[in-house]
């Protein structure tokens, strides 16, 4: 197996694409990025320099994934969402002279294995989305994400929970702080502000 990338695709030649990974149209991955096998690049969608990628991830139309960014296995990012690197953006310094890539220290969004984000959200670096979480279409994530945190808003705040299958939980009745999803019927415990799923 093999990558496909459409002949519009800009993929620099020090880039590592793995097997089964589709860049689609107009989308652009920069030298040293590391993609996966099996990922999906959506059309005009951008990977900064450097910027790892795990397996079976999808980055939908004109997500901009700004180095020095990581995203682990399952993630998926929607269209038009944009990952930030930079926590004191400025075009120039003090003196008003225009700042280049050794000017300043780029910060990194991690998004953990499975987590989702929303359609237009912005992640303001440095942050991490957890495992499995979900961000809500244009949501601003300014903090870090807990494990299987449902967050939404400007400033993105906790409104729930998810499970594996992006569903939100139910708390059982009778039960405080033990949720349950709809879907598979899976187990997760709420303790100290954390969701731990049952093994």
């Amino acid at each position: 197996m093999s990558s496909r990338i459409q002949p519009t695709a800009q993929v620099d030649e020090t880039a590592t694409i793995g097997d089964g990974t589709t860049i689609w149209d107009l989308a652009q991955v920069r030298e040293d990025a590391r993609l996966g096998s099996g990922c999906i690049v959506g059309r005009g969608a951008y990977v900064g320099p450097g910027v790892r990628i795990g397996d079976n991830v999808k980055l939908q139309n004109y997500a901009l994934v700004y180095e020095p960014a990581v995203l682990e296995d399952g993630v998926f990012v929607g269209p038009a969402a944009v990952f930030t690197n930079d926590y004191f953006p400025r075009s120039v310094d003090p003196e008003g002279k225009l700042k280049r890539g050794g000017d300043w220290e780029a910060v990194a969004v991690v998004v953990a294995e499975g987590a989702s984000v929303g359609a237009r959200s912005v992640c303001v670096a440095p942050v991490r989305i957890g495992r499995w979480a979900l961000v809500a279409a244009g949501a601003v994530v300014t903090r870090d994400v807990p494990d299987f945190a449902l967050v939404a808003g400007v400033p993105a705040r906790r409104i729930g929970w998810v499970g594996r299958a992006g569903v939100r939980l139910t708390e059982r009745e009778g039960e405080p702080g033990v949720w349950e999803c709809p879907e598979t019927g899976a187990l997760y415990d709420e303790k100290d502000t954390q969701l731990v799923e049952r093994a």
